[in-house]
């Protein structure tokens, strides 16, 4: 079964090393965002394991969110920290999901002077179920953001089954 070009992306981004990759994707994302900027915002990455840290050698989100910081011209901020692991989500359900994310991120010390009554950009790679995100956001509005927007690459749409012939 062929993938789509921006699934192929992701995975050559993600688990391939192909970290040069990540200046495209932004491009791109910032395209779609289109609100180039301003007065503000503030860019910040979904942070990830330590493990995967080690394993990977690099976070594709916050690559992800440096150059979309420098694309529209806005801060890049650390402000997520990440509490707990989590494992992996690629096989869970969308519950499981929900779960396995609860209570992972945290706001980062000084998170409050850097996104407080700001307009945050969070980037990822890919929004599955939304329950990265949605952690992420709840943490960002505890540092008083006034606003949080997802910026990912990619939508990962559920499987539908296979239909008979």
């Amino acid at each position: 079964m062929l993938e789509s070009p921006a699934t192929d992306l992701v995975h050559a981004l993600k688990y391939e090393g192909w970290q040069e990759l990540a200046g495209f994707m932004a491009n791109a994302m910032s395209r779609l965002h289109g609100a180039a900027g301003g007065e503000g915002v503030v860019v910040v990455p979904v942070p990830t394991t330590a493990s995967r840290l080690a394993t990977r050698g690099y976070n594709q989100a916050a690559l992800l969110a440096r150059h979309v910081s420098e694309t529209l011209g806005v801060p890049l901020r650390d402000a997520l920290r990440r509490r707990a692991g989590g494992g992996s989500q690629t096989s869970l359900t969308p519950s499981e999901r929900r779960e396995n994310v609860r209570g992972v991120f945290g706001p980062a010390p000084g998170a409050e002077l850097a996104v407080g009554g700001r307009h945050v950009l969070l980037v990822d790679d890919v929004l599955t179920t939304g329950a990265t995100a949605g952690d992420a956001a709840r943490a960002l509005d505890a540092a008083r953001a006034a606003t949080v927007t997802l910026i990912a690459f990619a939508r990962a749409l559920p499987s539908r089954p296979e239909r008979a012939a």
